[in-house]
């Protein structure tokens, strides 16, 4: 009997779970229009804070002031994306779902660690429905190759490697997976669904469909966003994950303030405040994430990042633009505050920049959202003040104008982070549910 090497890889790194998944670092070519921005090099927190108000102010348009003119980005990054396929495949038609995370996160957003996996969109997916998958760390994000925040790591660069690895699954060129695939399917979350919108744009048969969670075209409430975000340099915020400080030297330091929680505890005893809730408080500040990356951990180590890599300040920040209270763990916000991801002064400046319509892209299109989403519907997704518009991601369908289908579905009692709430399943089902009824299931 013959082994391919693909089916030994797929055997070694999957003997448990029903699927089979593989990591792989794929050398990506991209070549894109990049922004020349006229940006100095923050030094420091405050100036991640003039960074941030200068974005939302209304005086004027900030990017457009700072846009120099347009420089050709061209080069090879190694990018880490995770290929996942159902251990036994039924038919001889696969589709493969290309999943992009936003903003604050890693290709993990799509297979969450936690609480044993159960929040899992790829366990449903191919599991569940027999969907392939490959999930990617965005350009400059997680395993993938480190690159300038500003002038490199932006939406058009981003969108060019989404492309390419397109590419290679369509070709049948992506390394350790021998598969040309007819069936291909983009979902993004927040950012990665700008990005897989901004692909239908402007490579429209690329995609076979589209399916973009945690996004509309509603820029209203961008501003109240960053505000919140209260923007700070990675480095800083969690230095032994982003910097350059070493666990010693971070446990050094703390030495002074060993006990600290029994020490605050014992003087509030005639108030009744326990060790246990004043730990809770110090995890909610930025101190949880002073800690963060003490303890050992499989993330991934983005050491030393350039200062134009920023992130939000705490687990507050984290909840305000991402949870919606009484509806996720408590334990799942302190998990995703740690284990938190950066974002960059490319990405800031460029996401407003994407085109508001994709005239050409023919596939099925759904918008998929949570009703609570503060970033793009202010709290209520079904707030329009119009009777006659069902919701605010159903304006989208006008950017759509050749779509065979559109779709806005509104997610109940959850907010940005559609996959860290009590029922992200049932976001996860709608999107089977579409993509069969469109036709795009394996076959």
């Amino acid at each position: 009997m013959h082994f391919s090497p693909f089916a030994a890889l797929f055997v070694l790194a999957s003997s448990v779970t029903a699927k089979q998944c593989l990591n792989i670092t794929v050398p990506v070519s991209i070549s894109a229009r990049n922004g020349v921005f006229n940006i100095p090099t923050l030094q420091g927190n405050a100036d991640a804070t003039t960074f941030a108000q200068n974005l939302t102010s209304i005086r004027g348009n900030f990017t457009q002031e700072a846009l120099l003119g347009y420089a050709t980005v061209a080069g090879t990054y190694d990018i880490s994306v995770k290929f996942c396929k159902p251990d036994r495949e039924n038919g001889t038609n696969p589709t493969v779902q290309i999943l992009t995370h936003g903003v604050g996160f890693d290709k993990t957003y799509w297979d969450l660690p936690f609480n044993d996996y159960n929040y899992s969109y790829i366990d449903v997916a191919v599991n569940q429905y027999g969907f392939c998958t490959l999930s990617i760390d965005r350009l400059g994000e997680g395993n993938s190759s480190k690159a300038d925040p500003l002038s490199v790591v932006q939406a058009p660069a981003e969108m060019s490697a989404l492309y390419e690895l397109t590419m290679m699954l369509r070709n049948g060129t992506l390394p350790n997976v021998p598969q040309a695939f007819s069936k291909i399917v983009h979902i993004g979350h927040s950012f990665g669904a700008a990005l897989s919108y901004l692909l239908a744009i402007e490579h429209p048969t690329a995609s076979d469909g589209l399916v973009l969670t945690g996004f509309s075209q509603n820029a209203s409430f961008l501003s109240a966003t960053v505000a919140n975000l209260n923007s700070k340099l990675a480095r800083l915020n969690q230095p032994l994950r982003f910097g350059n400080i070493s666990n010693a030297a971070v446990s050094e330091a703390l030495s002074p303030l060993s006990n600290l929680t029994e020490r605050i505890a014992s003087s509030l005893a005639p108030y009744n405040v326990t060790s246990g809730e004043i730990l809770r408080y110090l995890q909610t500040t930025d101190i949880g994430d002073l800690l963060a990356g003490l303890q050992p951990t499989q993330l991934p180590k983005m050491a030393d990042l350039p200062s134009g890599y920023l992130t939000w300040t705490d687990a507050g920040s984290n909840q305000f633009a991402f949870f919606l209270p009484e509806f996720f763990d408590p334990s799942i916000l302190q998990f995703a505050e740690s284990s938190k991801f950066p974002y960059t002064l490319g990405e800031l400046l460029t996401i407003g920049g994407i085109p508001l319509m994709a005239p050409m892209f023919k596939g099925p299109v759904q918008i998929l959202i949570g009703r609570q989403d503060a970033v793009y519907c202010g709290g209520d997704c079904l707030a329009t003040g119009d009777p006659a518009l069902a919701s605010i991601p159903a304006k989208s369908q006008m950017a759509f104008p050749m779509a065979r289908t559109f779709e806005a579905y509104i997610q109940p009692d959850t907010a940005h982070a559609i996959n860290l709430h009590y029922n992200s399943t049932g976001a996860y089902n709608a999107i089977q549910r579409f993509l069969t009824r469109e036709g795009l299931a394996p076959s």
